[in-house]
């Protein structure tokens, strides 16, 4: 099974979880590190299985297309209750800024910058667009893409120093959980806002492959426990440990996860994954 990830700690979370539990299953899992629009791309063209890290709703632009034409097919929810769009920390919330609009208001405070993740990801283009249009009053600002944890660097830096910044931010995310953040009002049907996280399979990959798709659809995570694999990923650990780790130390965990699947040679699933996780 071929599973893509974007870079994003919440995803390499999920996706180790799937890999560990896969693994255990008598399968191959592979992980491909690939941007949003080529994971589309990829599952169109059957190059890829599985995405677990469809944010809806930013990214219905770059998954619409997909799911019109039957190439990408979404088989379940794996988050909900999570949130995305543009943060200022709570001191400049304090000062004036609360809504999108604010932030033109203080072009010089800002140095005119608002700071995103990797060049493609949706809300990067969400941020483009908001750009553009002149009722967001955003004109002469700039955005700055790097990667998330540049981003964060640059927060955790202009934090410290008690300086103005404007940047991508979501929940759940550890770091950003641990600063004093504000999400900015007046997002109206940009994409940011409330969010839920959303399963992809390539076009008819759980009838090619009944088992393991009835497992990537049995796949359902909650804030908590991806906060808590987040941060240990995020302090340097590699993301199939860490899930391995935090499986072993919530075996209850598993039990729906695997609900109606067998090993990949027909076995019993539970004392497979049992073995693997020297639980």
């Amino acid at each position: 099974m071929r599973l893509s990830d974007v870079g994003w700690t919440d995803i390499q979370a999920t996706t180790g979880v799937a890999s560990v539990l896969l693994t255990a299953l008598g399968y191959e899992p592979q992980t491909i590190q690939l941007s949003v629009p080529v994971t589309m791309a990829s599952l169109k063209n059957k190059d890829l299985d599985v995405f677990l890290g469809n944010w809806m709703p930013s990214m219905t632009n770059d998954i619409k297309d997909y799911t019109a034409d039957g190439s990408v097919e979404t088989i379940g929810t794996n988050l909900t209750g999570a949130g995305y769009g543009i943060v200022v920390p709570t001191y400049v919330a304090e000062a004036g800024v609360k809504s999108l609009t604010d932030i033109g208001k203080f072009k010089d405070k800002f140095n005119g910058k608002i700071y995103g993740i990797e060049a493609g990801n949706d809300g990067n283009r969400i941020i483009l667009d908001m750009i553009k249009n002149p009722k967001d009053n955003l004109e002469g600002f700039e955005l700055v893409e790097s990667s998330e944890a540049g981003m964060l660097t640059q927060a955790e830096q202009s934090i410290k120093n008690n300086e103005w910044i404007a940047f991508l931010g979501w929940t759940p995310h550890p770091v950003m959980g641990a600063m004093k953040l504000t999400y900015l009002d007046g997002m109206g049907d940009s994409g940011f806002g409330a969010a839920t996280v959303y399963t992809n399979v390539r076009k008819g990959y759980t009838t090619e492959c009944p088992n393991a798709g009835k497992f990537i659809a049995n796949l359902k995570f909650n804030l908590d426990m991806e906060g808590e694999m987040m941060d240990a990923i995020l302090k340097g650990g590699d993301a199939n440990t860490v899930a391995a780790d935090w499986l072993k130390k919530h075996p209850d965990a598993v039990a729906p996860w695997i609900a109606g699947v067998t090993t990949f040679d027909g076995g019993d699933a539970a004392a497979a994954v049992k073995t693997a996780l020297g639980s």
